[in-house]
């Protein structure tokens, strides 16, 4: 365990017993994949206190994690996030921007990445999920991504699209290995396929995975760093040389 990771234990410790002790709720910032895993491997020995997991809808990547429940706490409490909705100051004139331009754009302003949540692109405009306390920091300074003059509001609605951005897709695969899907998906060899697996890239229903030889279960949510992610729908058929027709639905 290198000291990072070390680090990131204790506080989450810290705030299960913050929550348990004093019977209020109590949350992170959003969470990487990586450490969404750490916690999943703590689950159990933080089980003394009930824990949610939620990014602004049920889809979302990135996510915090609310420690407390109505049970423990005696109230409801929702969690502190908003949805701001980035669209060009002139709409004819907007760039095509894809998530670095805006993810890069956030940065240059020096906010904490652990105060962003997901980026949902919806053609040139993008429904920014954040903090609440990060969100009127954003819409009075974030007035330009790349070379587009952009506005900043509260979005009124969370357009369906974020919710249901999946498109479907069959690949053939001579075995439903994660590994062979994962190579098929992204044009990959089975070798690069496994190396993402060695560099700890491969992460299902948010728990790191290093088993590159296992079988998906329809419904698993597999997220693959640096190429996108993916719901496995299962197994339609197979051809008459034996191969497996597989579907699944990405993420847009």
């Amino acid at each position: 365990m290198d000291a990072e990771e070390a680090l990131f234990k204790k506080r989450l410790e810290e705030l299960a017993n913050k929550s348990y002790s004093n019977s209020q709720y109590v949350f992170t910032g959003f969470l990487s994949a990586a450490e969404l895993d750490i916690y999943y491997r703590m689950e159990r020995e933080l089980s003394y206190v009930p824990a949610t997991v939620y990014g602004g809808t049920a889809d979302c990547e990135r996510v915090m994690l609310r420690f407390g429940s109505e049970e423990l706490c005696g109230y409801e409490e929702p969690f502190p996030i908003t949805c701001i909705e980035i669209a060009p100051l002139i709409e004819k004139f907007g760039e095509e921007l894809g998530h670095r331009d805006y993810l890069g754009a956030l940065m240059n302003l020096g906010i904490e990445r652990g105060t962003l949540g997901d980026i949902v692109i919806i053609g040139k405009h993008a429904f920014l999920f954040c903090t609440e306390k990060m969100a009127p920091y954003i819409k009075e300074n974030l007035d330009k991504v790349r070379h587009t003059n952009v506005k900043c509001k509260i979005a009124e609605t969370i357009p369906e699209s974020t919710v249901t951005r999946i498109e479907r897709k069959t690949v053939q695969v001579s075995a439903a290995r994660t590994d062979s899907i994962i190579a098929k998906l992204y044009n990959l060899s089975r070798s690069e396929s496994v190396e993402l697996f060695r560099a700890k890239k491969v992460f299902v229903n948010g728990r790191l995975n290093e088993n590159n030889s296992g079988q998906l279960k329809p419904g698993d949510k597999v997220s693959v760093r640096g190429f996108g992610r993916f719901q496995f729908a299962g197994v339609s058929g197979e051809t008459r040389k034996g191969k497996l027709n597989v579907d699944v639905d990405f993420y847009c």
